[in-house]
């Protein structure tokens, strides 16, 4: 199981469990446990069995998930929001290792994955998530840490993604400025990678120029503070000054404010950054060597 915060990548890391497991070249079969109604999720997992009295294996359909996954893996995000019943059913099929395809008995042979948010746990304890199920998928479980316990993975991160995005729209590939790749490790990203991948979409579409800059990034970045409607007060100078402050505050606060990093990042000595940093009404309490 891998066990991740709203917006984290877990899909990539079920599929490289898959392919780096003996079951590779077998069949890969993703179910969003999220995206359909209970009954839909039902048959899209165990086909249309109807009322069909339940044997001591579970019924399906040849045309069921299960049934496709048979021999490879079947990836379940989301898996806490199965319904209890499509629980039960899935936790008979963990149990038995075997199904029933019209009357037949034919063993799954198939790697049950799934992903979960961390209050997995409190649903498990809570009776809202069956525990067999949850011992069985959880024999081998991965943590995965949000963006925010990892920036040093943020900026190799985001030039994969935009590769990704370029490469998928036929556009040509782009870089990013050192400034704009440290805007974007210098944020928490409380989306995780969905968050990140979202911004740099919008990016992607709205600019044409090869080298991403601050100003590309500026417009597609939600930054975290309370909503509030635009009013533009003073001039472009004033409004340049406190664009500078806030994106110096966030490179010093990504650096732990170390002087000497920070400069190094933004491509400045540091006399030079302590001098902007007094300028712009940065504490200078906070600083540190």
């Amino acid at each position: 199981m891998v066990v991740a915060e709203p917006g984290a990548d877990t899909q990539s890391v079920a599929q490289e469990i898959h392919r780096l497991s003996g079951r590779s070249t077998a069949a890969y079969v993703i179910v969003l446990c999220d995206a359909a109604d209970p009954v839909s999720i039902d048959r899209l997992l165990f086909g249309d069995t109807g009322s069909s009295a339940l044997h001591d294996l579970e019924s399906i359909t040849a045309d069921s998930c299960v049934a496709a996954a048979r021999g490879g893996t079947l990836f379940l995000q989301n898996v806490s929001e199965l319904p209890a019943g499509t629980q039960a059913r899935l936790a008979r099929i963990a149990r038995d290792g075997e199904v029933r395809i019209e009357g037949a008995a034919i063993a799954t042979e198939l790697r049950l994955l799934a992903s979960a948010t961390p209050a997995i746990d409190a649903d498990v304890h809570g009776h809202r998530f069956r525990a067999d199920l949850y011992r069985r998928l959880s024999s081998a479980r991965i943590d995965l840490p949000p963006l925010r316990e990892r920036p040093e993975d943020v900026a190799d991160l985001a030039l994969r993604i935009v590769d990704d995005l370029c490469a998928a729209s036929n556009r040509p590939r782009r870089t990013f400025t050192q400034a704009a790749l440290a805007l974007v490790g210098a944020l928490t990203w409380p989306g995780n990678v969905g968050e990140l991948r979202d911004a740099l979409t919008r990016v992607v579409g709205n600019t044409e120029d090869e080298v991403i800059q601050i100003e590309h990034l500026l417009p597609a970045l939600h930054l975290h503070r309370a909503p509030a409607p635009f009013l533009p007060v003073g001039n472009l100078r004033d409004a340049r000054q406190r664009f500078e402050r806030e994106y110096i505050a966030a490179v010093l606060q990504h650096h732990g404010w170390r002087m000497a990093d920070a400069a190094q990042t933004l491509g400045i000595q540091r006399p030079n950054l302590y001098r902007k940093a007094r300028q712009l009404g940065i504490p200078l309490a906070r600083l540190s060597e």
